[in-house]
């Protein structure tokens, strides 16, 4: 890559940190994907000083016969989108070639959602046999940490890089909730249970009970891994073979899985959107609206159920 392409691309990723809090997993992402149409220009002679929208289109064109799927290349249009913008915004480029380009435009749909019976089965597997001495300490340990993540989860709906990275101190507050810091530094609070509280509390005794804390570490869920905590990828193998213990369907369970169940369930029992999102910490209430199918349908049971007209109506169809 060019220095000055290489240039435009630092100053951008370092635009998404700073303006909207992007984390560095998004950071890599866009990084990804631009240098790729950045490789695409340079192979062709071209730049994005001074790319236009024909090099674009024909970058887009490449991504089909490569394999790449349509949410693929939608993510691709989005983060070139918004390169060029930056660069025009920023007085870069006195043109944004991206303007006017034409590509598909994903709707983002709701998420499929786990019901309060499916994730009470998740719930009662993973607390199956944690009182049982006879199991190896290991093993009760590992069925500890499992279900204080899962009862901690559905409390909360963190996200499970929240989840996974919660400080030891999570499990010995004695308030009804916990700090977290999410993307962009932005901190906020969530509220826990009282199941998820003596889940955190039963794990942290029998890890310390067991002398397997590793030395200083500051975590709740401490693991010999390079962050120092265990991995949303092993919370992720261990929640999937949990579904199929459970007989759900393990494909479709991942972490991910139970922040939807969260926020759907606290919508579809009279929750506020806007409360919502201060939960799930959404910057932009914008995310949060991929839920408002669960809005839709409790207005309309609430049209049927409590206005004066309902059943006079439904009799002149």
């Amino acid at each position: 890559m060019k220095a000055g392409a290489a240039r435009q691309l630092d100053a951008f990723l370092d635009m998404l940190a700073a303006e909207r809090g992007a984390a560095r997993n998004t950071q890599d992402a866009y990084r990804r994907d631009l240098s790729d149409y950045i490789a695409h220009l340079s192979a062709n002679g071209r730049d994005p000083g001074v790319a236009t929208t024909e090099d674009i289109r024909a970058y887009l064109a490449s991504l089909e016969p490569r394999g790449m799927s349509a949410a693929t290349v939608a993510r691709r249009i989005s983060a070139i989108r918004q390169f060029h913008k930056f660069l025009y915004v920023d007085r870069h480029r006195d043109v944004d070639p991206a303007s006017a380009l034409d590509g598909p435009r994903l709707r983002r749909s709701a998420p499929g959602v786990f019901s309060t019976a499916e994730i009470d089965r998740l719930l009662a597997a993973a607390s199956e046999g944690l009182d049982d001495e006879a199991r190896p300490a290991r093993e009760r340990l590992r069925a500890a940490r499992l279900y204080a993540l899962l009862e901690t989860l559905y409390a909360t709906g963190l996200r499970v890089s929240e989840l996974v990275s919660l400080p030891k101190t999570a499990a010995h507050s004695r308030d009804p909730f916990i700090v977290i810091r999410g993307k962009g530094g932005r901190e906020r609070l969530a509220p826990l249970t009282d199941r998820a509280r003596r889940a955190l509390l039963s794990y942290r005794k029998l890890l310390e009970e067991m002398a397997l804390e590793r030395a200083g570490s500051s975590f709740l869920f401490p693991a010999d891994s390079d962050s120092g905590h265990l991995t949303r990828q092993a919370f992720a193998r261990d929640l999937k073979a949990l579904a199929s213990a459970a007989g759900l369907p393990a494909a479709e369970m991942h972490p991910h899985a139970l922040r939807h169940a969260f926020a759907s369930h606290l919508l579809q029992n009279g929750a506020d959107l806007r409360v919502v999102q201060e939960l799930l910490g959404h910057a932009d209430i914008s995310t949060t609206q991929i839920y408002t199918h669960v809005l839709d349908e409790r207005m309309r049971a609430m049209v049927r159920d409590l206005h004066p007209l309902s059943e006079t109506t439904d009799k002149l169809r």
